[in-house]
């Protein structure tokens, strides 16, 4: 008989929750940080995401006299849940186990997507013009990247035979990390090229290009609601970057060593992928970002599907 009582704990605390979130912060001020001083800037504290999100906590949220009122305050709010729930389904080898009734890798990709729909919905719904691009930036973008992605993970079910991210998991401790399988580098590849797109860091943040749109979606939104937005985004960097951890390099002690390696691989995938990446890299324009996901990624993903199926 399968244990319920550990879900909320999960969803709430650990791995997810407070946990998720905490880390997930921490992340973002250590990317803030090592960013600023590979450009030569001193940047801020590592502590700088906490105390943003004490200040808009803080702050009144204003509503646009032309914005649809509940649509408005609701989507922050469903974006921040989402990635909750989405914590819980991400293992950490050795330590956790997500619960079967909370769902398999499937309920996963759909929670991924919420996020962006949500962020539609926020820049449709606040009636800014600024919103109304970033919209149609962030469904172009959503529509390149999530094909891959689907591949990407067809590819790795299809290689253990199950979509459960525990047997996923157990599959490559008893067999080998998928890292380390030529059969598995395209969706490898195709994989480390999705995940700074969804996070929206440079070069793939379109949406909300500062110096184009003035954060797009996001523009009109402060204080809670748009602290709402900020704690969607750090939980979403664990479970983008936890994904990848259970998908090709789960291999960890147990106990809390296992939980140390864990999280010093996110940081690893955070400081390599997105700080590296974003430094280094200037912004596309949308037309090619597109044409870059359906050109590189989507060919690497198709290449590794087929792969696996023919082998």
């Amino acid at each position: 008989m399968l244990d319920t009582t550990t879900i909320p704990l999960a969803v709430l605390l650990f791995p997810g929750g407070l946990f998720a979130l905490a880390f997930g912060l921490a992340l973002k001020g250590l990317d803030r940080r090592v960013a600023a001083r590979l450009q030569g800037r001193v940047g801020p504290p590592l502590a700088q995401p906490f105390f943003d999100l004490v200040k808009l906590a803080r702050k009144r949220t204003m509503v646009p006299d032309i914005a649809a009122e509940p649509v408005f305050l609701g989507t922050p709010l469903i974006g921040a849940v989402s990635m909750l729930l989405a914590a819980a389904l991400v293992p950490i080898p050795g330590v956790y186990a997500p619960n079967p009734l909370l769902g398999d890798l499937l309920v996963l990709l759909y929670l991924l997507a919420v996020p962006a729909v949500v962020l539609m919905i926020a820049g449709s719904a606040s009636g800014s013009p600024f919103g109304a691009i970033g919209f149609s930036r962030e469904m172009a973008l959503m529509l390149a990247y999530e094909g891959p992605l689907v591949l990407v993970v067809a590819a790795v079910a299809l290689r253990v035979g199950s979509f459960s991210l525990s047997d996923i998991v157990a599959y490559q401790q008893t067999h080998g990390a998928f890292l380390f399988d030529p059969v598995m580098w395209p969706a490898l590849l195709a994989f480390l090229a999705f995940y700074p797109a969804n996070l929206g860091i440079v070069p793939f943040d379109i949406p909300e290009a500062e110096t184009e749109v003035l954060e797009g979606p996001l523009l009109e939104y402060s204080g809670p609601a748009l602290g709402l937005f900020k704690m969607m985004s750090a939980l979403k960097a664990v479970v983008v970057l936890g994904l990848g951890v259970a998908l090709f390099l789960p291999l960890a002690p147990d106990g809390p060593a296992g939980l140390a390696v864990h999280l010093a691989k996110l940081v690893v995938l955070m400081l390599v992928g997105v700080t590296l990446l974003r430094v280094s890299m200037g912004r596309m324009r949308i037309d090619q970002a597109f044409a870059f996901f359906l050109k590189w990624p989507l060919a690497l993903s198709v290449l590794s599907l087929a792969i696996v199926a023919l082998a």
